[in-house]
This record gives C-alpha cells, sequence and structure tokens, in this order.
C-alpha cells in the first residue's frame, strides 16, 4: 500500500467519525443587561447608585471580573451561581441575594439551569466615571 493511499483512508476514517460529523454546537446566549436607575449620590461627592437587571438565557455564564463597587444582587426568577475569589460557590434562587466589595473578583456568575432563563437585580455602588465591570485575566 502506498504512502498517498494510506493518508487518504486515515482522512476518511477521521472524517467519518461521528464526532465529525456532528453539527457544531452553539454557544450559549449572552446575557442582557437593561439598565434601571443611575442617581448620583449628593451626600457621597463621586458616587453614583446604579440599578440594572440581568437577564442570563439558559446555559449563560459570565467571564471572570469585578465592579470596584459595591454590589447588591436580588434574585428574581430561576435559579443563578455565584461565588468571589476565596468564598463558597453558592446558588440562589428568588428572593435570595448576594454581596460582593470592591475588592472583591467575581469568579463564577452563571445561570444554574441549562433549560430556564434566570433574572435578577444587581444595584452597585461606585465611583461616578467607573466602568461597571473590569474583566480579570
Amino acid at each position: 500500500m502506498t504512502i498517498s493511499k494510506l493518508v487518504l483512508m486515515l482522512v476518511c476514517f477521521i472524517a467519518l467519525r461521528p464526532e465529525h460529523n456532528e453539527a457544531p454546537k452553539a454557544a450559549p446566549a449572552e446575557a442582557k443587561v437593561l439598565p434601571v436607575l443611575s442617581k448620583d449620590l449628593a451626600d457621597i461627592p463621586g458616587k453614583e447608585g446604579l440599578m440594572f437587571t440581568v437577564e442570563y438565557p439558559p446555559g449563560a455564564s459570565d467571564p471572570i471580573h469585578r465592579h470596584k463597587a459595591h454590589g447588591f444582587i436580588y434574585v428574581l426568577e430561576g435559579s443563578i451561581v455565584m461565588q468571589v475569589k476565596g468564598g463558597k460557590e453558592v446558588t440562589l434562587t428568588p428572593g435570595q441575594s448576594f454581596y460582593e466589595g470592591p475588592a472583591d473578583v467575581h469568579v463564577v456568575g452563571r445561570n444554574a439551569s441549562q433549560t430556564k432563563a434566570a433574572k435578577f437585580v444587581v444595584f452597585l455602588v461606585k465611583d461616578k466615571d467607573a466602568p461597571i465591570l473590569v474583566p480579570v485575566n
């Protein structure tokens, strides 16, 4: 058997393996962030309160990040999994809350379900000109 026939057989074998014939799986949809309220905090110069909702489609997750803010999370629908570096991973359901401080790195933020959406409210107290989210490598 020649080398070219052997290579051709190998290519055909690899192409016919089931995992190479499956349609690529779609990545989970990204979270949808909707602003609710932004308010300068007159008695705390340079600070603002910012409120928004986050909707996680099934399977959605956030990259590792920080907020450089005091962050208060309140779950409205579904269930979410949260964890800051050095803390325990927690699964939250409607009516439960989570806090992360200005120095915390948010290492886990995701929808706990692969089939149902989740929705929560976030309230941040942050420097007025600071970004809402800072990615962490």
